[in-house]
């Protein structure tokens, strides 16, 4: 069991696409599996025309079962900070990951498997993928990134998952925020492929500074957002690149003409 990890060199940029390889156990986290994955982000971030990062599963049947049971069994307190703490690195990987993050939901997203779903940039389903906060039947709570959880779906679907331990589809899924698309399982790959053309298209700095905007929406309150929005903007223009990219959308519009 590893974390897969290949960097896709394009005319725009560069994508890596990392994998979390455990099929036969679907793909379940253990600590070195977690470990693992934040090394393969910092590793990817260290490519200078990196422009964004595709998270999947290997397989067809599961992203993730979540943290393995038996990684679980046996902890005391202490352990079980420590071992917390770790999932909650691999998911504040994905947040502070400088470009966008898509996560590639091939099957089932369980447990810590949905937090770090949920702190990805952009999730994309396949439509046999399922969703589920099963840990109170294990006499646990969810936590760390399932705090993002009432930001995506609202606070009332977010209870139910974490309090019901109830799994949901895609379809819902998609229905309730907590995906952006839903695709057969064959078209997978190209919605993702896709959603990278789009991102490509943006000008790679301005994607990396709203990112870091998309961050602080969700944790600052709003005058603090405003503020750090117009900062931002002002910082857009210092490399004259909104002014390259303005004179040449005009000068295609008025060819069109």
């Amino acid at each position: 069991m590893s974390v897969g990890f290949a960097l896709e060199r394009r005319a725009q940029g560069a994508v890596a696409r990392l994998t979390l390889d455990n099929p036969r156990k679907l793909n379940c986290l253990s600590r070195a599996m977690l470990e693992g994955l934040v090394a393969r982000v910092r590793e990817a971030e260290l490519a200078p025309e990196l422009r964004a990062v595709v998270l999947t599963g290997a397989g067809e049947k599961a992203f993730t079962g979540g943290v393995d049971v038996a990684a679980l069994a046996g902890l005391d307190s202490r352990q079980a900070r420590e071992f917390i703490g770790v999932v909650h690195e691999a998911c504040a990987a994905m947040r502070e990951c400088p470009v966008p993050v898509i996560a590639r939901l091939n099957g089932w997203c369980i447990g810590a498997g949905l937090e770090i779903a949920a702190a990805c940039d952009l999730r994309i389903a396949a439509e046999h993928a399922a969703f589920s906060m099963p840990e109170v039947r294990l006499g646990i709570p969810s936590v760390v990134e399932a705090a993002l959880l009432p930001r995506l779906v609202g606070a009332g679907r977010a209870r139910w998952l974490v309090m019901t331990g109830e799994p949901i589809g895609a379809r819902e899924a998609l229905a309730w925020g907590l995906v952006e698309r839903v695709v057969p399982a064959a078209s997978l790959d190209s919605a993702v492929n896709a959603a990278l053309d789009a991102l490509l298209a943006g000008e790679p700095e301005a994607i990396r500074a709203q990112k870091r905007l998309c961050k602080l929406w969700e944790e600052a309150p709003l005058e603090a957002s405003v503020r750090a929005s117009i900062e931002e903007f002002a910082r857009s223009y210092g490399q004259g690149e909104p002014a390259r990219r303005i004179d040449a959308f005009q000068r295609a519009r008025k060819a069109k003409r």
